[in-house]
C-alpha cells in the first residue's frame, strides 16, 4: 500500500482538505464552502462553542493535522473566543497549507463563501503534489469502538475485532480503544494486563473515574436499544466491549489528542477530569470515534449489532456487524458479516482475519460502506482534562515519529 508522506514523518491513508469552522456562528459559511466541492475530499469538521475550552482547540489542531489531512481551511466569524488565525498558523507550522477567513471581515455570508470557496480551491490544488510512500500494517493506527451494540456484540464482533487488533499489533501497527464508561466492572482485567504497575493503577482509576461520573449525571452508558437487543446490565455490556481489545499488553494511557508514543495497545480515557461540568461526557459515538482520530487513527472499527449507520470526517470506518439478522437488512451499510459466526459460516478466527485484511485494503485505498454512502458525520463539544502524566510501558520514553510533539510527561517506573 502507499500513503501520502506529511512532513512530521507520519503517512496518511487518504489525502483530504478539513474545512473548519471554530464557532456554531460560521457553521453554515464553512457547510457551503464544503458543499461546493461534492467530487473532492474536502471535509467538514468544527466546534459550536463561543466560550474557550482548551480541550476543543486541542481536538481541533490535531484533527487539522491528522496525517489523513492534507491541508486546512479555517472559518471564522471573528468575535468568539477561539482563535483562528493562530489555529491556521498550526496547521502551517506542520507543513501543510493552511488558509483563514474572517466572516465579520469579509463582510458577511456571501463574500466569506467566495473567499472559502477560492482558498479551499487552491489548497486542494497543492495537495495533489503532496509525496507518496509505500505503508505497511506498522504504520497503521486504528480506533476501536462499538455502537449500538447487541447481546451478540460481545460475542461475534466484538472478539473478532480484537483477533484483528492483536495481529494488527504483532506486526508492529498500533490500536486504541476506548469507551471507558463501558469498561466498568473490568477495570482488574484491564489492570491485569498493564505493562506496568503504575499503569495499571491509571487504568483503574480511570473507570472508576468514569464509575463516579455516570453516578453524579444518573445515567449510564447504557442505551433502550442495548435492552431490546438483549443486553441486561452495564457489567454484560462491558463484558462484550472489553472483547474488542484482543489479548496484547496494553501499552498507554492516553487522553483526546495525544499520540501515541510507540506502537502497540492503547486505552483512550475519554471522561473528563473533574468535577461533572459539560453533561454527558459522550453524546454520540461520533464524538468517541472524533478522539479517536485526534489521536492518529488512520480508520477506525465499528462494531455494532443494532445496526448503526454512521461514517466519519477524515478517517474511513470499517463497520463489522455482529447480527446475521442486521446484517441481511442492512448489508448496504455494513462492511464486514460477523454474524456468520453465529451460524456455522465462519471461524473467530476467519472473521478476525478479514477484518485485518480489511483494515489494509482501506489503508490502500479501498472505499468502505460508510464513505460509498457520503457519511461524514462529526461532533465536538466541550469537555475538560487536566495536564497530568501520561501512563506508558516499558520503552515509552522512545518517541516515534508518529509521536513527535508530544509535550506529556511520562510516568517512570
Amino acid at each position: 500500500m502507499t500513503g501520502w508522506l506529511r512532513a512530521d514523518g507520519r503517512k496518511g491513508i487518504r489525502n483530504i482538505v478539513a474545512v473548519a469552522y471554530t464557532v456554531e456562528c460560521a457553521h453554515h459559511v464553512a457547510h457551503e464552502i464544503a458543499a461546493r466541492f461534492p467530487m473532492q475530499s474536502v471535509h467538514l469538521i468544527g466546534f459550536p462553542g463561543c466560550f474557550p475550552n482548551d480541550y476543543a482547540l486541542r481536538m481541533l489542531e490535531r484533527l487539522c493535522t491528522h496525517p489523513n489531512v492534507g491541508g486546512a481551511l479555517i472559518v471564522s466569524l471573528g468575535c468568539e473566543s477561539m482563535e483562528g488565525r493562530a489555529l491556521a498558523e498550526a496547521v502551517r507550522s506542520s507543513g501543510r497549507p493552511a488558509e483563514y477567513i474572517g466572516i465579520q471581515d469579509l463582510g458577511g455570508t456571501r463574500k466569506a463563501i467566495e473567499a472559502g470557496v477560492e482558498s479551499t480551491a487552491q489548497i486542494w490544488n497543492d495537495i495533489q503534489s503532496a509525496p507518496r510512500a509505500e505503508m505497511c500494517a506498522a504504520d497503521l493506527t486504528v480506533g476501536l469502538i462499538c455502537g449500538g451494540s447487541d447481546a451478540w456484540s460481545g460475542v461475534t464482533a466484538n472478539p473478532a475485532i480484537g483477533r484483528a487488533s492483536d495481529r494488527l499489533v504483532a506486526e508492529g501497527g498500533t490500536a486504541i480503544f476506548e469507551e471507558s464508561g463501558e469498561l466498568i466492572g473490568c477495570e482488574h482485567v484491564l489492570a491485569a494486563r498493564a505493562a506496568t504497575p503504575d499503569l495499571g493503577r491509571a487504568l483503574t482509576a480511570a473507570i472508576e473515574k468514569a464509575a463516579r461520573y455516570y453516578a453524579v449525571l444518573g445515567h449510564g452508558s447504557f442505551a433502550p436499544g442495548n435492552a431490546e437487543g438483549g443486553l441486561t446490565t452495564i457489567e454484560e455490556k462491558s463484558l462484550g466491549a472489553y472483547s474488542k481489545s484482543g489479548s496484547a499488553p496494553i501499552a498507554g494511557l492516553l487522553k483526546p489528542g495525544d499520540l501515541p508514543p510507540r506502537s502497540g495497545l492503547y486505552f483512550l480515557d475519554v471522561v473528563p477530569d473533574g468535577a461533572v461540568r459539560f453533561g454527558f461526557p459522550n453524546i454520540s459515538d461520533n464524538a468517541e470515534i472524533a478522539e479517536l482520530i485526534a489521536c492518529g487513527a488512520h480508520l477506525i472499527l465499528f462494531s455494532t449489532g443494532r445496526g448503526s449507520v454512521v461514517g466519519s470526517a477524515i478517517s474511513p470506518v470499517i463497520k463489522v456487524c455482529s447480527n446475521p439478522e442486521t446484517y441481511r437488512r442492512m448489508s448496504e451499510d455494513m462492511d464486514i458479516d460477523a454474524g456468520r459466526i453465529l451460524e456455522g459460516r465462519a471461524t473467530l478466527e476467519e472473521v478476525g482475519e478479514e477484518i485485518y485484511a480489511a483494515v489494509c485494503a482501506v489503508a490502500g485505498g479501498a472505499v468502505t460502506a460508510s464513505e460509498r454512502l457520503g457519511h461524514r458525520e462529526f461532533i465536538l463539544t466541550y469537555k475538560s482534562f487536566r495536564q497530568t502524566a501520561r501512563c506508558f510501558g516499558e520503552g515509552g520514553r522512545q518517541r516515534a515519529k508518529r509521536g513527535a510533539g508530544n509535550q506529556e510527561q511520562e510516568i517512570r517506573k
